[in-house]
């Protein structure tokens, strides 16, 4: 089969998907990593799209690399950038472009089979990278398959791929639902009611939850592609509550409550008893999440006489606590998260209203994060960087989005009632995330 008739092949087989195709049109000196002075965001400027009369493209580009939040975009007036422009076959002034503070220019062409993306380092007036990707306005997920081309993006400047083709589900109304990490396409993902505390798995082809009904409530796992479920906890009735998956998807922990607390179990996927972790002996333990490499846990539990995070082995050895506490002051911890790059925990804690703190498992020094409204159950991006909560600053409980670097928030919903939230990990395959209605 000749080159492109491969190249057709593979646009059927992966649809809406960015797929980065061989670049044939490398020039020598090409280099990953852009030359712009350290410490600083870079500024990019993204050049209008040919033939892209709403100027999406463009927009949402930009907008994937401000909310990375490690570029300073540049957004210049349309009379501005066409006298900046250059036309087909005219070299590219690159002082012109250095005056506005540009470190980085993208161009992106559209072309018979997609999109062909060309970044330049401004500071050496050469190309940093290219490539091709399949892409078709007419895919019904193409504005997902074009995250994929703002993250490659990032990954050319940084080394690090970005987090903008990602989904966020949430609970709203008792319904879970999934949105963009922009804001946009937000779907229901379920059509029953009762449901909390969801959870993707490490491929992001599913997701866990934990429904309530009339004899308690349930820990269910839904396919994302096929919208089949099937019933995790095997006990009909009580308490069965805030699962998630083992970081190598082979199982799933939750807190099953019995008539002496609440205790953490691990559902094998080829095994019907769930194994019990914690011995809380009366006290209740949930909300478990496990570092990175699947060694430990960090759980809550009350067993210091008032809910604390504790960090612990698998297994359930070699139980501490993490967080702070003084015996007779009221505290009050829950929700943690442990962040992908297995540096800290993030959580929520009670002084009058709940902020959201995280916790450097260096030092284990407590930092707080949120002080505006109330903001409750943190969710780490797969960045490591990035937080989305829920947040009551805006008047409504919505999901907002903070940078804990630069402490740079935004709003992410705008449907009031948005809580529970759990970022997913980078979905760069397109029959994950793909949901219809």
């Amino acid at each position: 089969m000749n080159r492109p008739a491969l190249i057709a092949l593979a646009a059927l087989l992966v649809g809406p998907m960015a797929l980065r195709a061989q670049d044939t049109t490398t020039t020598p000196g090409v280099r990953l990593g852009l030359s712009y002075e350290s410490g600083t965001k870079p500024g990019v400027i993204v050049l209008p799209v040919q033939d892209d009369d709403r100027d999406s493209l463009r927009t949402i580009v930009q907008r994937d690399l401000d909310y990375s939040d490690r570029f300073t975009v540049i957004d210049l007036d349309a009379e501005t950038l066409r006298g900046m422009t250059p036309s087909a076959g005219q070299k590219i002034n690159f002082p012109l472009f250095a005056k506005f503070g540009a470190a980085l220019l993208v161009r992106m062409t559209p072309t018979s089979q997609g999109l062909h993306v060309a970044a330049y380092d401004v500071a050496r007036g050469q190309l940093l990278q290219s490539e091709h990707f399949l892409f078709d306005r007419r895919d019904r997920d193409w504005r997902f398959a074009l995250h994929g081309v703002s993250d490659q993006i990032e990954a050319w400047t940084f080394g690090k791929r970005g987090i903008a083709q990602t989904r966020i589900a949430y609970v709203i109304n008792g319904e879970l639902k999934i949105v963009d990490s922009d804001g946009a396409e937000t779907r229901a993902i379920t059509t029953g009611r009762g449901v909390l505390s969801p959870a993707w798995s490490p491929s992001g082809e599913a997701v866990v939850f934990t429904v309530l009904g009339n004899t308690g409530t349930q820990v269910q796992e839904l396919d994302v592609k096929t919208g089949k479920t099937r019933r995790v906890s095997q006990i009909r009735a009580g308490l069965n509550i805030t699962p998630v998956y083992q970081p190598n998807g082979n199982g799933i922990l939750y807190a099953r409550g019995t008539g002496n607390g609440t205790d953490l179990v691990f559902a094998s996927m080829d095994s019907t008893e769930p194994k019990r972790i914690t011995i809380g002996r009366g006290t209740d333990n949930t909300s478990p999440s496990y570092s990175p490499d699947g060694t430990q846990v960090a759980f809550i539990s009350g067993r210091s006489g008032s809910p604390q995070v504790y960090i612990m082995d698998a297994d359930g050895s070699n139980v501490q606590l993490l967080t702070p506490y003084k015996p007779g002051v009221r505290s009050y911890r829950a929700s943690p998260d442990w962040s992908p790059d297995g540096r800290a925990i993030a959580y929520e804690q009670q002084n009058g209203n709940f902020q959201v703190w995280m916790i450097d498992l260096r030092d284990r020094v407590p930092k707080q994060l949120t002080s505006e409204g109330e903001n409750e159950d943190p969710s780490w991006a797969p960045d490591g960087r990035h937080l989305v909560f829920t947040s009551s600053r805006g008047g409504d409980k919505q999901l907002w989005i903070v940078d804990t670097e630069s402490g740079r928030a935004r709003q992410l919903t705008h449907s009031k009632g948005a809580r529970l939230a759990a970022w997913s990990p980078i979905l760069a395959n397109p029959e994950v995330g793909s949901y219809s209605q």
